[in-house]
């Protein structure tokens, strides 16, 4: 558990780290803002796009030479992002390693739900779900750390140190990741095309889908938007932002196993609701933010940290349980290209609704608010009809 979480930590830091990297990079590489976001944007697109391609291949072989490979081939593609001699080089390389990583994240997941029983898998969904708030905790502040640290290699320096931090992981999965055939017993039937839409179209697996959806729709439409909110409308400093990702990540370490826990011991279903329903809170004050001291707005922000992204250590243990077992591969790599594809769509359509005022504050970010919340609400709507594959047992009556 703890080598495929340091696997996660390794490709999720991958993409973190190039937030506070875009002074330095817009100013050593001259591009401008437009194509900064470029580099962001092209890990996710490619991710989201692998991830679909992913479904077609990923359960006819072993999962543990599967990850090994994908894993090896996301470090040589952060190690030419360091290596890049200029602006396209380096579009290339994160377009690359967006698309090994996002099935890195799928076949996390998967290999989660083949070795650890429905009864026990909240706790450790709730272990791999740490790597997000180490890597929300060690992203930003890391990434100007090594940049200005080793100053003869500038921004270079953090895609480096990832490559040996990853390169040592690889070695403990050789080492220790278990082989994993049992999915390669069952024959299929058809072509790949043909077992893709099979996947696709099953209506338990659509109610999967649909939830997903729902609860990235519920996050990313206020999320990418908070520094820029914070700093424009309620007054804080940019160097404060750095803080409040600090202390929202250190205390979601922590949290995600309790929620995970939790969630096996009271029901997935019952936990999702509880965490769900308490993120409205900060979510609700968050876009609705106005000047006050600090300390406050570092108490909602945590708070937003813990029960936001928490929703998901319940949620992805009932997801996890839908699929039968020969297509769980296929089918958490179209879960991948779900959360890709609707964190963009979440993003665009709050950037849509959000506007600037001639003054430069957010305007219409309690709308956003709002939006979030309606999603949030048909994400416990819909948890309580996602069933367990090959029963007509709800996930929510399993213990």
């Amino acid at each position: 558990m703890f080598t495929i979480a340091g696997i996660q930590f390794t490709h999720i830091l991958d993409f973190m780290i190039m937030m506070p990297l875009g002074p330095q990079l817009i100013r050593v590489l001259q591009i401008d803002t437009h194509q900064f976001g470029l580099l962001l944007s092209s890990y996710t697109l490619t991710a989201a796009a692998s991830s679909l391609l992913a479904a077609t291949y990923i359960d006819r072989f072993d999962r543990r030479k599967l990850m090994l490979t994908l894993y090896a081939l996301f470090i040589i593609a952060t190690l030419c992002c360091g290596l890049a001699p200029n602006y396209t080089a380096l579009l290339i390389a994160r377009a690359l390693a967006g698309a090994f990583g996002g099935i890195l994240g799928a076949l996390v997941q998967t290999m989660v739900a083949d070795v650890i029983p429905f009864e026990r898998r909240g706790k450790a969904m709730g272990t791999v779900m740490t790597a997000f708030s180490m890597s929300t905790v060690a992203g930003v502040p890391l990434g100007l750390l090594l940049a200005s640290t080793f100053t003869d290699l500038g921004w270079r320096a953090p895609f480096f140190f990832i490559v040996l931090l990853a390169s040592t992981f690889w070695l403990i999965g050789y080492k220790l990741l278990p082989h994993l055939t049992a999915h390669l017993q069952n024959k299929r039937v058809g072509n790949v095309f043909q077992q893709l839409f099979a996947v696709a179209k099953e209506p338990s697996h659509l109610t999967a889908f649909a939830f997903i959806a729902l609860i990235m729709m519920a996050g990313f439409t206020v999320i990418p938007y908070i520094p820029i909110y914070l700093t424009s409308n309620v007054g804080m400093t940019e160097s404060f932002i750095t803080v409040i990702y600090l202390c929202g990540g250190a205390a979601t370490f922590f949290t995600s196993q309790l929620i995970g826990r939790m969630s096996d011991k009271h029901g997935k279903l019952k936990m999702f609701r509880w965490v769900a329903l308490a993120s409205f809170i900060p979510l609700l004050i968050t876009t609705h933010l106005f000047p006050v001291a600090w300390w406050l707005v570092l108490i909602n922000s945590t708070l937003f940290f813990i029960l936001v992204p928490g929703r998901m250590v319940p949620g992805m243990a009932m997801v996890s349980a839908v699929p039968a077992a020969q297509v769980r591969g296929t089918f958490m790599s179209l879960v991948s290209s779900v959360q890709m594809l609707s964190s963009g769509l979440a993003t665009l359509v709050a950037g849509l609704i959000i506007t600037r005022t001639p003054s430069g504050q957010i305007d219409h970010y309690d709308t956003v608010g709002y939006i979030a919340v309606a999603c949030g609400v048909l994400t416990i709507w819909i948890a309580q009809h996602l069933r367990v594959a090959g029963t007509a047992i709800k996930v929510a009556d399993k213990p």
